[in-house]
This record gives structure tokens, sequence and C-alpha cells, in this order.
């Protein structure tokens, strides 16, 4: 009998008792309502596919002080990381990277402007590649940099969110790094002009 419960245990039971037994939070722990698309989504479109390379690692040494503070972004890994200035915040976020080499730019720069309801509009060689799309899309749940935007120094180069989730943990975009419209939010509010960027 202990082996058929075994057998019909569904992953999201498996799940939903877990979150349970390590505390986490009753959204979290909802299996059934509208926790269960943050923590399947999490599970399948960035941990399982990064399970090796997604991890919290000391990138610290890349930089010569956290003046501003700093962000890292682990094109391989797909994951950006933040340190405050004073060094006692940590945070890791998945992202979405660019399609493919020709479009990933690595290097140093920082954020130069911060945007809350960012407009977009493609760039002349997107517009080459995809004459189809429109030349301009204002904010809104239609706008591919979602709900925050983080202007790097590079033109055209964004940290931004998305309503489109599925790209979080992929690689997804023209160039740009991608975040959950949450996890843009907290960035946003833990940086300012002048945070120091690092892309590897």
């Amino acid at each position: 009998m202990a082996f058929e419960t075994r057998k019909t245990l569904s992953r999201r039971g498996f799940l939903a008792g877990t979150a349970a037994a390590i505390g986490l939070p009753a959204a979290a722990q909802d299996v059934d309502g509208a926790g269960s698309v943050l923590l399947e989504k999490d599970v399948k479109t960035s941990v399982r596919r990064n399970i090796s390379s997604f991890r919290s690692l000391d990138w610290r040494p890349y930089f010569s002080n956290l003046n501003n503070g700093a962000v890292l972004v682990d094109i391989s890994s797909r994951a950006l990381h933040f340190w405050s200035p004073d060094g006692q915040t940590y945070k890791l976020y998945p992202s979405s990277v660019p399609l493919s080499e020709e479009l990933t730019r690595r290097g140093r720069t920082k954020v130069v402007r911060k945007i809350v309801g960012p407009d977009w509009r493609p760039t002349p060689s997107m517009l080459k590649r995809n004459p189809e799309w429109p030349s301009y899309i204002p904010p809104g749940p239609d706008n591919p940099l979602g709900t925050h935007a983080l202007y790097l120094g590079w033109t055209y180069y964004r940290i931004h969110g998305t309503h489109d989730t599925r790209k979080i943990g992929r690689k997804s975009s023209n160039g740009c790094i991608g975040l959950y419209n949450e996890h843009i939010a907290e960035l946003f509010s833990l940086t300012k002009v002048g945070t120091q960027v690092l892309l590897i």
C-alpha cells in the first residue's frame, strides 16, 4: 500500500510538501493557486535548465571596489549578481541573455538611466531583421522591456523586466538582459545611476 501511495504522489504534491517542510511562505506553498505559477516556473525554466551553473558565486574580486554597488551578469549561467556598496546585500537573479554570440556584448559599463514604465523602440538592426515589427511600443503589458529598465552606458543595451516569463533562463534576447518583473523592480530599487555593471 505504501508503494501505491508513493507511486501516485504527484510532482505538485511533492513540491507543496517540501515547501511546507522547509517553511516557505504560504503563497509559495499554494500549488493550486497563483503561487504554483512562480514555483513551477522557477523550477522548470531557470533552475532545471541551469542546474549545474546557476549558483551563488563570489564574483567580487572582479571589481576593485563596490562603490555605487555592482552588477555582474554571467552570460554562461544566465544569472545576474548584485552587491550593495557596503557588501552586505547580495542578490542572485535568473536572467535571459542574448540569442547569439553576435548579439552579446561583454565588458564594463554602468547604469546611466533608470526608467519605471519604459517605452520601447526596436533598434535599426532589429527592424532590418524583423521588418514586420512595430517601430514603437508604449509602456504596458505588450512592452518587451517589462515594468522597469536600467539603461546602460552602451547604446541600445539594458537590463529590464519582461512580461514574457518564458524567456527567463534562456537565450532569448536581442542583446539585453531580462529579469522577471518582480526581480527587476527589486534590482531597480537597489541600484542607482552610476552602479557599475560587468557582463562576462
